[in-house]
């Protein structure tokens, strides 16, 4: 009887191990896949690889990892890990559309200026912004909730758009936060710099971008004072700069932006919503 019975563990026991061990060759995501918002996850145990529509995603000694939806993306995505024995975990993801606020304007959109001398400015600040983004740091600031860099009333939302005569003009790709020039603003999560400027960009201003490993990175606009130097490790909280209305702006806002990779990305997603004070 004795014999039987721990025979009887024994098989509850194997059972037990064989869902763990399955259970350990899925995906573990937290977060709602969704236009304009960010998943983390957990990898499956023993991915050697891991790609999110075919594109590879760096993972985590942990198996920790970051994939996040462009405010276009499409109704599907695929997340793929490849095992250390050759075996293949798929999970595909549904991508939930949102209502964008859009305006409709009975008046023509303003031409783009293409005139040589505003290109012969443009053109190498657009080069210094592609070169930041391209960089690679060792920082891990995505893996934490972030802080809104500066509280205050949201002025401009991110994904609004406006249609000028049925033809659309570009959508705001970051979220507006109505503030004073002079105004503080600090890091919403732990990140390393990759662009100070060190005079205003032609439409972006002073322009401060973040990043925060994984291909997540900020970028804020219009700064009137720049307090950090490229290549500075910033914590969360910590105090970057200063609102301002540099570059094209009508008047003293802070303009906070987020890409993932190549996908614009909502910071109200992230930092979820303003406080109140």
């Amino acid at each position: 009887m004795r014999l039987l019975c721990a025979a009887a563990v024994l098989a509850l026991a194997g059972a037990a191990i064989g869902a763990s061990a399955q259970r350990s060759e899925q995906f573990y995501l937290s977060g709602a896949p969704v236009q304009g918002g960010a998943l983390s996850g957990t990898a499956p145990a023993g991915a050697v690889e891991l790609r999110f529509d075919g594109e590879p995603v760096p993972v985590d000694p942990d198996g920790r990892f970051l994939v996040a939806f462009d405010r276009d993306a499409g109704s599907e995505a695929r997340l793929t890990a490849r095992l250390a024995d050759g075996r293949i975990v798929d999970r595909p993801l549904t991508v939930a559309p949102r209502a964008w606020r859009i305006e409709r304007v009975n008046t023509p959109m303003r031409p783009v200026r293409d005139n040589q001398a505003f290109l012969a400015i443009r053109q190498p600040e657009l080069a210094r912004i592609a070169a930041a983004r391209a960089l690679t740091t060792d920082a891990s600031g995505w893996r934490q909730r972030f802080l809104w860099p500066r509280i205050g009333r949201v002025s401009g939302l991110f994904g609004s758009q406006r249609i000028y005569q049925g033809e659309p003009g570009a959508y705001h790709g970051g979220i507006d936060i109505a503030a004073a020039t002079g105004d503080p603003v600090v890091a919403p999560a732990d990140g390393v710099v990759t662009l100070a400027a060190d005079k205003p960009f032609t439409l972006e201003g002073n322009l401060l971008m973040i990043d925060h490993g994984h291909g997540l990175g900020s970028a804020f606009l219009h700064l009137s004072r720049i307090d950090v130097k490229v290549g500075q490790h910033v914590a969360q909280g910590q105090r970057i700069g200063a609102v301002g209305a540099t570059g094209r702006a009508t008047g003293p806002h802070l303009h906070w932006g987020l890409r993932w990779k190549e996908a614009r990305i909502d910071p109200l997603l992230l930092a979820g919503p303003m406080p109140t004070s």
